[in-house]
């Protein structure tokens, strides 16, 4: 007659599993804290890289802009500005792509080679010939973000005043187009180089 022993349990007090338990939960806490800092930290970072690129833009813009109010036609290197701000080459032809367009007023030519020429030339004289050659470079389609720029230009150069940027940015508005999202910016281009026209 043989006699079987339970197996020996270990001995885990209860309230050393309370303990246990509670520790996993706190290191949990501690490890989802952890994570969501490092990803608030992430998103601060990105959010600092786009401010920061966007003030970038404006300084390099400004920069250019200085230059041309010495010189009607200034030639750039596309390499040797990059290298003047500490930043790419693409960010220069950015810049220059987005604040230099011909709906503002500038004429772009770039040369391949050497660095990356870029000429750029100031298109618009302070006069009527100015929104003469706006109506011309606004084409079929434009934007309200193009349209923004393009009044402010304007309203810099003194070629019209605030109430008429005002009146202006009413008429090209997108609540004042109703039609689809799609055709807004063919009404738009419409509508604006008929006021310009009015205005020579």
């Amino acid at each position: 007659f043989t006699t079987k022993h339970p197996q020996s349990q270990p001995n885990t007090h209860p309230l050393l599993c309370l303990q246990i338990i509670h520790k996993k939960g706190i290191d949990k806490i501690i490890f989802d804290a952890i994570i969501k800092l490092k990803v608030k930290e992430s998103q601060s970072q990105k959010n600092y890289e786009v401010i920061y690129k966007m003030k970038l833009s404006n300084i390099i813009e400004e920069f250019i802009k200085e230059m041309l109010e010495e010189s009607r036609e200034i030639e750039l290197q596309r390499n040797e500005l990059a290298s003047r701000f500490n930043c790419v080459p693409s960010q220069i032809n950015y810049v220059i792509s987005t604040r230099f367009s011909p709906e503002r007023g500038y004429s772009v030519e770039s040369r391949r080679g050497g660095g990356g020429y870029i000429r750029i030339t100031r298109t618009a004289p302070k006069d009527e010939g100015y929104i003469i050659h706006a109506v011309n470079a606004i084409g079929n389609h434009i934007s309200s973000a193009d349209t923004a720029a393009l009044l402010s230009d304007m309203y810099n150069l003194g070629i019209i005043n605030h109430r008429e940027v005002k009146i202006i940015m009413a008429a090209t508005n997108d609540n004042s187009i109703p039609v689809q999202p799609d055709q807004k910016g063919f009404v738009r281009a419409k509508i604006l180089k008929n006021i310009l026209v009015n205005l020579v």
